[in-house]
């Protein structure tokens, strides 16, 4: 009796763990992660809507046209030729997935937004822009933050002209990207793109859909019957907006084809009609936020290169699909570049690294609301339920039979079951879940059927790969406890990027808060700073005191890792700088150094007590540089090595630097700013600064000195020209005993 009360509490234990494993955040990565690529490689591609196409920018579409390669460049009067081209050949909708906000050269922003105006059918992209802000109670006291989403149009005279707008972000896990919003939270549930681009592509059966409110649905604001030409992107936002509150509003279930029969439809519809009204129901009337239903890899949507509408070559006749009656998007979209902008890893990510474009993923999600084919998620309650079921089928099972049997037996249970899971996925778009039974409900089934003892070590293994992740990377952390390795198997002498920096003013700090205060602090910022620094796929943190020493390792591809290191350099200035708006008790800004070379990555210490450490002469000089902040007043420093074929971010070269114990100066520069973020100043302040540091190297102090004022006069707090004018001032008046090259500076203190 005893016997079998163990087995049934084991059996009711495994199906628990899997339900509450399948319900968890970590479950639900795991799906997603696993499961999902899962269900997508047994489908395989499949065709999307015949309704959509994509004409997209690629790397010969500049040269082709007699452009430049970069879009960027292009005169806007070319948009205005493709639109009307596509008007000619009958799109329906003309999705641009581009940004407008900045005004050009204002004849050709002019044919463009007359083009727009003119089709009556253009829908454009707007830019969400998210930031914390700061809450205060009523007596001023700061109580928190609250994260503010908004949404910035298009340059005006553009905005005006299009027929709708809207945003579409891609939240992402990790690198990947999975779902998408129909409405987005957080700005007034404004419709996306995608939904835009639905409702004006089914305006003729929007008549119809009112009519079913009307009827249907208890609402009472009065919903325009038609949308008129001269409705413009409030009218329709605004529309839209009313819809979704009607289907929200009501109770009823709309949503499925066999209740369209039962409506009281004014007139007789023919498939293609109904087919518009269908996706209108669906996208009013389900969730604002939905699953991705990728169709293949990249170019599964059919994509035209964008030369080819506008090529001039009477020689061979243009290869163009009839576009009638299609929703075209416009964008990004290269079918051979890994490095394309605006790209987003996905499943169908291809054996090249070509990744799906945004315009892509944006056809997608039309493509899905058009045909209803986003994928849905079990009901929390179905879901526990499957969890539940499978998990204790399969345990009991390996309890009940013997192990020859149950292992084969069990086998052709999951094997059944994924035949049950792809087929509910590729014919019902129902993504049940597949990673948490087969990659911990069946295994843990069967090997704790086999010996209570073994599931008793695989625990103790689980808790010491978690424990020891604390202190080592994920990766070393699983590879020390799933391949038994020995500790000196971790290490390694190999290239590396260091990141040294510290918490200016913690003494202070630590003088003012109390240990347990002091310790919740420091885990919070600590933990704000790794923030960029995993986004940016750091390798190794090790936390020193009040400071990180990080290092990203690589065998070879060195520029991938320098360029890691100075974005999350960049990042972590921001989100520090966003963290003492929080904690005002931090008053002074995060510095960095930054050094390349060979460090040694592993175990350090005696005594029975280690540390996974980073060593070497980089990471020692990293540290140096991070000092010499200190010194210029500035946040970021790096050696010049360091910045090698980086070409996205704007720096200033300071001059070389010989610090104490050092037989060779090093050339600093500092890290200003991301280009395209940078401002004229700061690219201005980086130029000036270029000649006068040339013209000290050349002895000449005093127009050096000169430079160096002028450059103050522009920018007063400017640490670098401070330091460097009261440089130039000392070796005046040394001038017998000048060094060969004043440029550079010999450091007497660390």
């Amino acid at each position: 009796m005893w016997r079998w009360l163990r087995r049934l509490s084991a059996i009711f234990s495994i199906a628990v763990l899997g339900l509450v494993m399948g319900l968890s955040s970590f479950g639900f990565g795991l799906e997603q992660n696993y499961g999902l690529r899962w269900l997508f490689y047994i489908r395989g591609a499949k065709p999307p809507s015949s309704e959509v196409l994509i004409v997209g920018i690629d790397d010969q579409s500049g040269p082709r046209l007699g452009l430049s390669k970069l879009p960027r460049d292009w005169p806007r009067s070319v948009h205005a030729r493709l639109v009307d081209e596509l008007v000619r050949l009958g799109a329906s909708v003309i999705v641009f997935d581009f940004d407008f906000q900045t005004p050009k050269q204002q004849e050709d922003d002019l044919a463009f937004a007359k083009a727009i105006s003119s089709s009556n059918r253009v829908v454009l992209t707007e830019k969400l822009i998210g930031k914390r802000q700061p809450v205060f109670d009523t007596q001023g006291q700061q109580k928190g933050a609250l994260w503010v989403e908004q949404l910035v149009a298009p340059m005006p005279i553009l905005a005006e002209a299009a027929k709708g707008a809207g945003t579409f972000p891609l939240p992402k896990l990790d690198v990947a990207v999975h779902e998408f919003w129909a409405f987005k939270q957080g700005i007034e549930y404004a419709p996306t793109t995608p939904a835009v681009a639905l409702q004006l592509h089914a305006q003729k059966v929007h008549p119809d859909l009112v009519s079913l409110i009307k009827n249907k649905l208890s609402y009472s604001t009065e919903l325009p019957t038609r949308i008129e030409k001269t409705d413009k992107t409030p009218e329709i936002r605004r529309l839209m907006i009313q819809l979704r509150q009607a289907f929200e509003q009501s109770d009823l279930d709309l949503s499925t084809p066999a209740e369209i029969h039962e409506k009281p439809i004014t007139r007789n519809m023919d498939n293609h009609e109904t087919s518009l009204l269908n996706a209108l129901i669906g996208l009013y009337s389900e969730s604002d936020h939905r699953y991705l239903n990728f169709y293949g890899p990249p170019g599964t949507i059919k994509t035209i290169p964008y030369y080819t509408l506008l090529e001039k070559n009477d020689k061979s006749p243009k290869n163009i699909p009839d576009l009638s009656g299609k929703v075209v998007f416009v964008g990004y979209s290269d079918l051979y570049d890994p490095s394309q902008p605006d790209r987003f890893y996905t499943v169908f990510t291809n054996q090249d690294g070509v990744d799906l474009s945004g315009v892509e993923i944006a056809a997608t999600a039309f493509s899905n609301l058009l045909s209803n084919q986003s994928l849905t998620t079990p009901p929390t309650g179905l879901l526990a339920l499957i969890l539940f079921i499978f998990g204790a089928i399969i345990s009991g099972m390996a309890y009940s039979l013997p192990a020859l049997v149950s292992i084969p037996v069990s086998l052709i249970m999951a094997s059944v079951y994924i035949v049950l899971a792809e087929k509910a996925f590729e014919d019902h778009y129902l993504w049940l879940p597949l990673a948490v039974p087969l990659m911990l409900q069946l295994p843990i089934a069967l090997f704790t059927g086999l010996s209570a003892e073994y599931l008793s070590e695989r625990r103790k293994k689980k808790r010491a790969t978690q424990a020891i992740s604390f202190y080592l990377p994920e990766k070393l952390a699983n590879d020390f406890t799933e391949k038994n390795l020995e500790s000196t198997a971790l290490n390694k002498v190999t290239y590396s990027v260091c990141f040294a920096s510290d918490m200016a003013g913690f003494t202070s700090i630590s003088e003012k808060l109390p240990p347990k205060e002091l310790a919740v602090f420091l885990n919070g910022y600590f933990e704000t700073l790794s923030s960029p620094l995993r986004k940016n796929q750091v390798d190794v943190i090790e936390f020193r005191a009040d400071g990180i020493m990080c290092a990203w390792t690589a065998e070879n591809n060195f520029p991938n890792i320098h360029h890691q290191a100075a974005l999350a350099a960049l990042d972590a200035v921001e989100a520090i700088a966003e963290f003492s708006k929080v904690h005002p008790i931090l008053t002074q800004p995060l510095r960095i150094g930054l050094e390349a070379g060979m460090v040694y990555v592993g175990h350090s210490g005696g005594g029975g007590h280690f540390v996974y450490s980073i060593v070497g002469d980089s990471a020692n000089t990293a540290a140096r540089i991070e000092g010499l902040n200190k010194k210029l007043g500035t946040q970021i420093l790096a050696s010049r090595r360091t910045l090698e074929g980086i070409n996205d971010i704007l720096t200033r070269y300071l001059g070389d630097f010989q610090f104490v114990g050092k037989t060779e100066a090093l050339p600093i520069v500092e890290l200003m700013a991301r280009k395209d973020q940078a401002t004229d100043a700061q690219h201005a302040l980086s130029m000036d600064y270029q000649i006068a540091i040339e013209k000290l190297a050349t002895g000449d102090c005093s127009q050096a000195l000169i430079l160096f004022e002028s450059i103050l006069e522009k920018h007063s707090d400017d640490g670098p020209a401070k330091f460097h004018k009261a440089y130039c001032q000392k070796l005046l008046t040394q001038q017998e005993s000048l060094p060969t090259n004043p440029s550079i500076i010999q450091l007497d203190s660390k």
